[in-house]
């Protein structure tokens, strides 16, 4: 059979739902036909288990395997772009690989937003505040495209980098700094989960509520006029609440945050940097049943292994504007060949 045959097998299975005949169906459509893209995306989505149930580690880098062969045959594929850079942040904790996969899409998306918005939600995770805040304003700079719902996301983040950014350099927490003070800190508080954020709520808005409920009865009296002025006055404090809930929460949790930074510079460095009290804490634990099964299967291996943080090591983020260079390149290669100008990357190969 051919491999278009398999591929359309491979569909037929995947609807059905009989995602071990689409893998392998799949598998024969790649084998007779390398650069079969839609062979290979029924892979991705065969090797990807369906909502409820759990990705195994093995899951997530067979997919992702198959997301850069997709991406290498047809780089115009954001789809594809966004599916590994997820595997890797969210499934796998591969944060700098994702960077570096993020730039290298920008060379073949640079009008897109995606990249942009990814990379800096990532070095916001990882601390480098500055660098996030100006992928962000890059956006706004190049007058990218934006959806609605993607620019709530740009707004909020960029005015959480800006926040952190002013802070002093030396209290930002980064998990390859010994004698940083973040780590005292979350030996203080490694004994007890995180606040949630709801109980702040709670226990900011119920007195000034019950307040508020036992005085009107007091002094407002009765009427419309009354009960208009008391709506207003919970509404207040319930706008209040919030705006303090959101705030204490950051600041209260900051210790559980430096300690997610840390484990996430573990999982995406395979160095490990955490001392055992605190690997054992509750704190550590109540993190670590919240990650993706396939990065708490990685973390293991990199525990296991026990491999230290080297002396000389550095951190390398991206060249961030590697894909202008590639650009020119591709430009001056255009000339020599009498290729139109502004022909995309994906379109010349």
């Amino acid at each position: 059979m051919s491999a278009e045959t398999h591929y359309l097998n491979a569909l037929e299975a995947l609807d059905e739902g009989d995602r071990v005949k689409a893998l392998e169906e799949a598998k024969l459509a790649t084998s007779l036909d390398p650069e079969h893209t839609e062979a290979w995306s029924i892979y991705v989505e065969a090797t990807v288990p369906v909502r409820g149930e759990q990705m195994t580690m093995l899951d997530a880098a067979q997919a992702l395997a198959a997301v850069k062969k997709i991406v290498a045959i047809d780089p115009s594929r954001l789809d594809m772009w966004v599916r590994g850079g997820r595997l890797m942040a969210d499934d796998l904790g591969l944060l700098h690989d994702a960077l570096h996969w993020w730039q290298k899409c920008r060379n073949y998306t640079p009008d897109e937003a995606t990249p942009l918005v990814e990379m800096a939600s990532i070095l916001a995770d990882m601390g480098e505040y500055e660098e996030a805040q100006r992928r962000l304003e890059s956006i706004l700079e190049e007058n990218m495209d934006v959806p609605t719902s993607q620019f709530t996301r740009i707004n909020g983040l960029l005015n959480l980098v800006r926040a952190a950014a002013l802070q002093d350099s030396k209290e930002i927490f980064r998990p390859y700094e010994k004698h940083h003070n973040g780590w005292e800190a979350i030996r203080q508080k490694m004994k007890k989960p995180p606040m949630s954020e709801n109980f702040i709520f709670l226990m900011v808005s119920v007195p000034l509520l019950l307040g508020v409920i036992y005085f009107s009865q007091q002094m407002a009296g009765q009427g419309w006029g009354s009960f208009c002025l008391t709506s207003l006055v919970i509404l207040f404090i319930v706008l209040f609440s919030m705006r303090t809930a959101k705030r204490w929460f950051q600041l209260i949790n900051r210790p559980a945050f430096n300690l997610l930074r840390a484990m996430n510079f573990e999982a995406s460095t395979g160095h490990t940097v955490l001392q055992e009290d605190i690997r054992t804490s509750v704190l550590y634990m109540y993190i670590m049943q919240r990650k993706p099964r396939p990065w708490q299967e990685r973390m293991l291996k990199i525990i296991d292994r026990g491999s230290g943080l080297p002396k000389n090591w550095k951190q390398r983020l991206p060249d961030f504007e590697a894909h202008l260079s590639y650009f020119e390149d591709l430009d001056e290669e255009g000339d020599e060949e009498g290729v139109d100008e502004g022909l995309r990357p994906y379109e010349e190969e």
